[in-house]
């Protein structure tokens, strides 16, 4: 299955194919899987790509959560020039503090990330990402049906790409209320689709690449009862749709697990059994830098060969 992938990649790269100029029928797309600040792996998998020029031989790239961000980043061309962001102390502080769960206001502040860091401090070229011929499709998880929904074609500017962008990581209860785009509610992609391979089937993949932020040893457990408690409430007041796919998260996993495993052209990126545990809510600089080498080099290791052909065709045309 994964040599389907990296053939497909080194054919491309050898015809120097682009987006929307294809003379092969496959989709190739790139997959993101969310995970709050587990996203460091999958941050640290996108510089891997921008560096070594693979992105234009992907025709779209989807996101889930935290993963959607990493798209985002990716498709700016500013991956690796911002991946600090990360350790930066005000930026995660700022963004991630658990003490303001006890003035009941959100523990993750995602308008101060999108609407102040991507523009003031660390900045996201958003017209790059809306300019882009590599499709993004950011997901979320719309509050009233529960499903899984694909926001792409429901921006158009920098406004209501922070919109959606905010939408695919609007974690429940965390992260405050759902997020409003095109007149509709949503929360965290997670809820849903972690990681968007059903999405993708849907519209065609014929080759993927997904990047992952869990380990192949990680599961998800069902909500303990503490967690029922709160979060059922949450979920009634505010996205009455998402209780059910949240209550059945294992399921969701397994399937999504499932149909990874079962495509016959696929190449999934893990963190390696062993490397750094990422909580959620997790701010330390040593376990994100950590966690954003080990993404960096699991990638690097999965995509050598490509990575090598690529290097090679640049010397010839540099000769």
């Amino acid at each position: 299955m994964t040599d389907q992938v990296l053939q497909l990649l080194r054919e491309r790269k050898r015809k120097q194919s682009l987006p929307g100029r294809r003379d092969d029928d496959a989709r190739l797309v790139l997959l993101i899987e969310g995970g709050s600040s587990r996203g460091a792996f999958s941050s640290g998998m996108t510089i891997a790509i921008e560096k070594h020029g693979l992105l234009p031989l992907f025709d779209a790239v989807y996101g889930s959560s935290a993963g959607a961000l990493s798209a985002a980043w990716l498709l700016s061309g500013r991956a690796e020039s911002t991946v600090h962001a990360w350790w930066d102390p005000i930026v995660m502080r700022t963004t991630i503090d658990l003490r303001r769960a006890l003035r009941r206001l959100p523990v993750v502040d995602t308008h101060f990330l999108i609407h102040t860091v991507y523009t003031e401090i660390h900045l996201m070229d958003f017209p790059k990402v809306l300019a882009s011929p590599v499709e993004f499709h950011p997901i979320a998880t719309d509050a009233l049906t529960g499903q899984a929904t694909d926001l792409y074609g429901r921006f158009h500017d920098q406004e209501s790409l922070q919109a959606a962008l905010r939408a695919s990581t609007a974690m429940p209860l965390l992260a405050g209320e759902p997020i409003e785009v095109e007149g509709r509610r949503f929360v965290d992609a997670g809820v849903s689709e972690p990681v968007p391979i059903r999405t993708a089937l849907a519209q065609d993949a014929t080759h993927i690449v997904a990047l992952r932020t869990r380990r192949s040893d990680e599961k998800v457990s069902a909500p303990d009862r503490l967690q029922r408690l709160i979060l059922t409430r949450w979920f009634a007041k505010y996205a009455p749709g998402a209780l059910d796919p949240w209550l059945d998260r294992q399921a969701v996993r397994a399937e999504e697990e499932r149909l990874l495993a079962e495509h016959p052209a696929t190449l999934q990126i893990r963190p390696p059994i062993g490397s750094v545990n990422v909580g959620r809510t997790e701010r330390g600089e040593a376990v994100l830098r950590d966690a954003v080498n080990t993404g960096r080099q699991a990638a690097l290791a999965a995509l050598a060969d490509c990575i090598t052909e690529v290097a090679a065709a640049r010397s010839e045309d540099e000769s």
